[in-house]
């Protein structure tokens, strides 16, 4: 996979839904195999990734959104993290 930039824009692959799940209490991710349980900071990225969004926008908005700094590095490992198992694509 190419390396992840600050200009390219992530998206959840069709396959995949993001939902709030009532019975598990957490943000899940959907695919028709089963499920993908997640934690609150990989559910807050996915949120952002709706193909619209530049990753540096993401990582702004999530910074502005805790009043965090220093967010890019976990971003970045997440997406790459995500995009090796096919959750998430890229729009350059």
């Amino acid at each position: 996979m190419p390396e992840i930039t600050a200009a390219m824009q992530p998206s959840l692959r069709s396959l995949y839904r993001l939902q709030w799940e009532e019975a598990q209490q957490a943000w899940v991710l959907l695919y028709p195999e089963g499920m993908v349980r997640l934690n609150v900071p990989a559910a807050e990225i996915l949120k952002r990734c709706d193909g619209k969004n530049d990753v540096a926008g993401v990582i702004g908005d999530l910074e502005r959104s805790f009043g965090a700094t220093d967010l890019a590095g976990d971003v970045y490992e997440f997406l790459t993290e995500a995009a090796g198992r096919g959750w998430i694509e890229f729009a350059r």
